[in-house]
């Protein structure tokens, strides 16, 4: 059984003393794709060790996340750029729009979502979008930017059923991780209305571990908790589950 992680950010400090465990647990557990989002310049060369390490299993992404967009933003989208025109890379993310922690640079979200939206477009790639507390303005973008050369993933994915088929609408996949095991997750109250063509999981380790590791520090084996609950919730073996939405992962990266 082959499982993806299609989001999870293995080179952060929080790995620095046992990555080679994590991997081993992970891939004991099935786990042996793993998709690395960038956040901004200060992790590219982190991420480029991780991919030397594990060059089978770890896909990079270039983006500038929403939340690192601040008053040299320009330069930071520069430097992805470059990132683009020079290596091998999956996918423009992670980018979008975060509201929660700070308001101050919205426009220039704004306009870093619709510049890396376009490059993504440019280089046939795949965004993973990061929206938090930002569904309308998220939306109000990919509406401009919608068609046949858009698709993606909606990271984290924690709206309503309405927001969720409209996402997919915009031919996104839906991110599924640790929250469909919470109480207050809300998502696990509606996910079995959406095909599983429309899923993929993810982890975002080292955040937002799953039951009955919440609080802890998320890795990517913890996928088999959350491949459990998805499979109580549609009623499927948990096999099937990890079978599709490996199949929607490599539709979505085109690997």
């Amino acid at each position: 059984m082959v499982i993806t992680d299609t989001h999870c950010h293995l080179y952060l400090e929080a790995f620095e003393e046992d990555l080679e465990a994590v991997m081993s647990r992970a891939n004991a557990e099935g786990v042996s794709r793993f998709f690395i989002p960038a956040i901004d310049s200060g992790y590219t060369q982190a991420m480029l060790d991780l991919k030397g390490a594990f060059p089978d299993q770890v896909f990079l992404m270039a983006g500038l996340h929403p939340t690192h967009v601040k008053e040299n933003y320009r330069q930071e989208l520069e430097h992805v750029k470059t990132l683009l025109d020079h290596g091998n890379y999956c996918a423009v993310g992670e980018i979008g729009i975060d509201l929660y922690w700070d308001k101050t640079f919205i426009r220039q979200q704004q306009e870093a979502f619709r510049i890396q939206i376009r490059w993504a477009k440019e280089y046939g790639l795949p965004i993973v979008i990061h929206c938090r507390e930002s569904f309308d303005e998220i939306f109000e973008i990919l509406e401009e930017e919608k068609g046949n050369d858009l698709r993606g993933i909606f990271h984290c994915f924690t709206g309503t059923l309405e927001q969720a088929h409209r996402a997919i609408g915009y031919n996104m996949k839906l991110g599924i991780g640790g929250v469909v095991t919470f109480k207050n997750g809300k998502i696990d109250q509606f996910i079995d209305q959406i095909d599983l063509e429309h899923i993929v999981l993810e982890t975002d380790s080292p955040y937002l571990a799953p039951v009955p590791y919440r609080g802890k520090r998320n890795e990517s084996s913890y996928l088999r908790q959350v491949i459990d609950k998805l499979a109580t919730l549609y009623n499927i073996p948990g096999e099937e589950i990890a079978r599709i939405t490996t199949v929607n992962s490599r539709a979505v990266f085109g690997m």
